[in-house]
């Protein structure tokens, strides 16, 4: 049976299945040595509309780590001034998607005991078209941008939690060339150690 896609996109499937396998197998024991605070698995698809659109969804996945102790902050400042560090990779799954890898720093704030919101900020390098006239998807001037994101979650117990995501990344028109960015917005479900 053929492959909805390319023969490389689908090399780039199985290498991300491949180290996502990998870190799960190796998870425990990194836990147990405090190295992960949480992983999460996730899919998006992009909102944007015209030609910043791309097509498919974006499976992903993210680790999390506490190096800081943001989970020992008592009050506000505390949360502010100790984030959780963040390394991820987004696969496209079409012709036109731009695939990712990704980190930076994130804060997580409590609404309730079970209701949390997140924000995190930093950067993420991508193979998307940069300045192509005639390509499809967007044109996104810079190999690397800025990537910023904003998450709604539950804590389904003292381990699990679904949350809804909204991210963008750009260049902030601080290199040459279009800047028309990737927006996407999807759902994780997250593991937190």
């Amino acid at each position: 049976m053929p492959l909805p896609f390319s023969p490389a996109l689908s090399h780039r499937i199985a290498y991300l299945l491949l180290a996502t396998t990998t870190l799960t197998a190796a998870a425990p024991a990194l836990a147990a040595d405090g190295v992960f605070d949480e992983m999460r698995f996730g899919v998006t698809t992009s909102i944007a509309a015209g030609d910043k659109q791309e097509d498919g969804v974006f499976p992903s996945f993210t680790v999390y780590f506490d190096p800081f102790d943001a989970d020992g902050a008592t009050d506000l400042g505390e949360k502010l001034l100790r984030p959780r560090v963040y390394a991820g990779a987004a696969v496209a799954t079409s012709s036109n998607g731009v695939n990712q890898a990704y980190g930076g720093l994130s804060w997580t704030f409590d609404m309730t005991q079970r209701l949390f919101v997140e924000f995190g900020a930093g950067g993420t390098i991508h193979d998307g078209d940069l300045d192509e006239p005639n390509g499809s998807g967007p044109q996104l001037g810079c190999r690397v941008l800025f990537r910023e994101y904003a998450a709604t979650g539950v804590r389904l117990d003292e381990h699990w939690n679904v949350s809804a995501t909204v991210e963008h990344a750009s260049h902030a028109n601080l290199c040459d060339g279009p800047n028309n960015g990737l927006t996407r917005a999807g759902l994780a479900l997250g593991y937190k150690f």
